[in-house]
Parts: structure tokens; sequence; C-alpha cells
């Protein structure tokens, strides 16, 4: 099996199970939540062994943050189900559109210190990707007309906690943060986009521009 083919089964299998438990029911989803911001910070720790105490306690408030925010969006905003799912479709549509114009059309290197396969045209084509696809989200359901502004905005944020886990696993002279997930790695390479998404979308719902 291609690399691309099971990135691709791995990635349609957690699409699936985030969709499931987030429509079926508040407390699977919070299992869920649960689970992978416990695995979110063991692999932090993982990744920033011996880097000091203020890097353990860095990475325990990120994986919270990001569990609290999905958990309080879903059960205590208006349209709290349908903002979660925008939130996935940002994530994932950023994820989906940076791989494939970084492939098509990418020359020039974003951050090569960092991640030497990103490109402009990868972010861009992340962009793009969000604000279409969380945009026709958000006129199907009928959310707040800011959404249409922030997803290529947390697009741009999605792209940003990508590249900052990528900056610490060059740190740590690590490939991945796990292999748990075949094709993608650990936890938090899946989910590093996720993580700024959801927390920046439950601040501007505090904030009440949802």
């Amino acid at each position: 099996m291609s690399e691309l083919a099971l990135r691709s089964l791995t990635a349609v299998a957690l699409v699936v199970l985030a969709l499931m438990a987030a429509y079926v029911d508040g407390l699977y989803f919070a299992v869920l939540a649960a689970a992978a911001s416990t695995a979110i910070f063991y692999e932090w720790m993982r990744i920033t062994k011996g880097w000091g105490l203020s890097w353990s306690v860095a990475g325990f408030v990120y994986a919270l943050l990001a569990a609290l925010a999905l958990l309080w969006i879903r059960d205590r905003a208006d349209n709290g189900l349908a903002v979660v799912i925008w939130i996935f479709l940002v994530t994932w549509s950023t994820d989906i559109g940076a791989y494939f114009a970084g492939r098509t059309f990418g020359r020039r290197k974003l951050a090569p210190s960092i991640s030497p396969n990103k490109t402009w045209a990868g972010l861009y084509g992340g962009i793009a990707a969000a604000a279409i696809f969380g945009g026709a989200w958000v006129w199907l359901i009928g959310l707040e007309p800011i959404l249409f502004i922030l997803a290529p905005i947390f697009a741009v944020a999605s792209q940003a906690g990508d590249l900052f886990e990528s900056w610490m696993k060059r740190r740590a002279g690590l490939k991945d943060s796990g292999n748990w997930l075949p094709g993608h790695g650990g936890i938090f390479d899946r989910l590093d986009g996720l993580i700024p998404v959801a927390i920046l979308t439950a601040a501007a719902q505090l904030a009440g521009l949802l």
C-alpha cells in the first residue's frame, strides 16, 4: 500500500470517529477529547524530555486547553455541534489543501530550517481550502457570518501549529511525535493544527464574536 493510501485510510477513520463522537453524545466526545489530550501531553513530554519544567507545564496547559475548548463549544455554545464541525472542517481542509497545493505547485520553501517540505504554495492552498469548505459549512448551516472571515485566518493558525510542532521535533531530533497512527506518526502529529483552531474559536466565542 502506498504512503498516500495509508495516510488517507487512517485520516478517513479518524474523521469518522471524530464526527460520530461529536454527533452521538457529549459523553463520548468528552472521552475522546480526554484521550486525545492525554496522548498529546504524553508525546509532548517525549519530545521535550530534558527541556525543563516550564516546557512540561506548557505542554499540560496546551493539551488541556484544546480539549476544554472543544468540550465547552460542543456543550455550551449556541450551535455548538455545528461550530465543532466547522473547526474540524477548517483544520482538515487546511491540511488537505496545503498537501496537494504544495505537491503540485510548491517551489518556494516556507520555513526550510523548520519543515523542509512546507511551501508558500501549500500555505496559500490551505488558506483557500479552509475558506471554501469552512465558508460552505457556514452558509449551509446558517452560522455567524464572522466565521467566513475567521476560516482563512484560523487556517494560518492551523499551519502555525503544525510548524510549531515541527520546530519542536527538529530541536529534539525526532521525525514523529509517536507511532500510533499508520502514515501519520503520533496523535500530536495529527492534531497539531487542530489545537490552535479550537482554542482560538473558543476565545472568539467567549469574546462574543460568535
